[in-house]
């Protein structure tokens, strides 16, 4: 008959073996740092002033470009639309001057609508 003692050690010897055979199989795991985080900053927007449309020499009705100031003045891409769900057209900024032909397609003062502007740093 074994006694209670036997199956005791019996137990612990069991749960030792099965603990180091358990450790052999972590030990060989490497995992390399890395990195995790979040943060936000503030969007701000550009503010657009003295734009002027320069209308084409033979037919008025034809706006060849768009000029407009921008600030902040780094913004190094800017797109212009002048028509609702029309084209957009990229434009040239130095230094918070820009323009942009606007012939390619050709705009037009009976469809132009509003002028919207999309710029980024």
């Amino acid at each position: 008959m074994i006694s209670q003692w036997t199956r005791r050690a019996g137990v612990v010897g069991v749960a030792g073996v099965l603990a180091l055979g358990a450790y052999a199989y972590t030990a060989a795991n490497t995992v390399p740092a890395s990195r995790a985080g979040s943060g936000s900053g503030a969007i701000t927007g550009y503010t657009v002033s003295g734009i002027t449309y320069t209308l084409n020499g033979t037919d008025p009705r034809d706006v060849d470009q768009v000029a407009f100031s921008i600030a902040p003045t780094a913004a190094n891409t800017v797109r212009a639309q002048l028509v609702s769900g029309g084209a957009w057209y990229a434009c040239v900024n130095t230094t918070g001057s820009v323009t942009r032909d606007t012939t390619s397609p050709q705009a037009t003062a009976a469809t132009a609508d509003q002028l919207t502007v999309v710029a980024s740093d």
